[in-house]
Formats: C-alpha cells, structure tokens, sequence
C-alpha cells in the first residue's frame, strides 16, 4: 500500500487512486541518456592522476602508445652539456623572487655532458620519493635549487632531430633567451641554450658520428 503527498492511502504506486497525486516521478528522458562520467586516467607507471602529457612524478610519456620513434639507424650522435651562467644567474636574482637572496651562484661547476640517446630524455633532479631518475641529472654538487624534478623532457623526432618540452617546471625553461610554454615543443639543434633554474645552462653540441 503507497501513501500519497497529501497523506492517503494508495492502492495503486504511480497515482493516488483517492486525490490522483503522483507518486513516483518518472525519470527524464535527459536523465536516462545522460553519459556516465568517465574515470580520471591514471599514470600506467605509478598511477598518479594525469595532469598533462607528461607524469608529473615520474615523468611517463602519455603520447607514447608503445610504438618505438624510428631513428635513423646512422647520424652524428648528439649531446647535451651542463654548465653554470653567470649572467643567467644575475639576470634570475635582478627579478627577484621569494627565494633570491638565499641562491648563492656556486663557486666551481665544471661541465658534464650527456649522450641523447633513446626516444626521450628527461631533465631535472632525482627523486627516490618519486622514483624519478632523469637522465640528465642535475642533482649536484653543486644543486640548482631552481630546477624541478622533472623540469623539461627532450623527445626524439624520426628525422632525427629533437624536440624539447616544459610539462609545468616550477621556475620555466628558456631556449636561447625565450621562454617555453607549458606543453608546447620546440625544436632544438647544435648550439642552441637552454636556460633553467637559477644558473643552469645546457648546450646542446653535434659530436663525432
């Protein structure tokens, strides 16, 4: 037996068989086509919310379907040299920032290179919370404060060239004086610098094939 809104006693469970009021609205027909939302995608690697193309903890590569880039199998073999810059690091402090006056430019950096090899190459400092291991490691000594753990990834291209790409670093990434947009690649080649964090400088240099 179905009560009504009015308080009668119903022998029937769609209308009032005393006043006619209704008992139970139907659904909408919007309500019944209405698409079921999809769940958040999820990092494969260590299930972390997407945010963007690229893991913001461990750096996974979302546009990589698991079909390897074909690289020329010859070619001049391509590396990346780390340094530190003075004038980029005056340029940094001169802007200010909360952090400023507590970076101290390091006395001695002697330069490292790093082969590019693989279809992509991460850049930034290590994390063992995260289990981020860039391939350029940037962690020191001495230790750029202002690069993230994985501040920029350079992607490999089928002519062989490569691209680079900041997925949202904290403190940004410039080639050759310009700043990168968040997600945007842009193509690099021999010579050019790419500026991160509060003095870092990479070259990127044409080797012996």
């Amino acid at each position: 037996m179905a009560t009504c809104p009015q308080g009668h006693a119903s022998g029937a469970d769609d209308y009032c068989d005393v006043c006619g009021a209704q008992l139970t609205a139907a659904p909408s027909p919007q309500a019944q086509q209405s698409p079921v939302a999809e769940p958040a995608e999820s990092c494969p690697v260590c299930r972390t919310p997407r945010a963007g193309q690229f893991c913001e903890v461990c750096g996974h590569d979302y546009s990589d379907n698991g079909a390897a880039v074909p690289l020329p199998a010859t070619g001049a073999r391509w590396e990346a040299v780390t340094a530190a810059d003075r004038v980029y690091y005056e340029k940094v402090i001169a802007e200010g920032g909360p952090d400023a006056d507590a970076v101290a430019f390091p006395p001695y950096c002697p330069e490292r290179s790093f082969g590019l090899y693989g279809e992509q190459v991460r850049i930034g400092r290590r994390s063992k919370a995260r289990n981020l291991a860039p391939e350029i490691d940037l962690s020191g000594p001495p230790e750029d404060p202002g690069v993230s753990h994985l501040h920029a990834v350079l992607l490999a291209q089928p002519d062989g060239s490569w691209t680079l790409v900041d997925p949202g670093s904290s403190n940004g990434t410039q080639v050759n004086g310009k700043p990168l947009k968040v997600n945007v690649p842009v193509r690099i080649g021999p010579g050019d610098r790419i500026h991160l964090g509060a003095w870092t400088v990479i070259t990127i240099r044409e080797g012996t094939p």
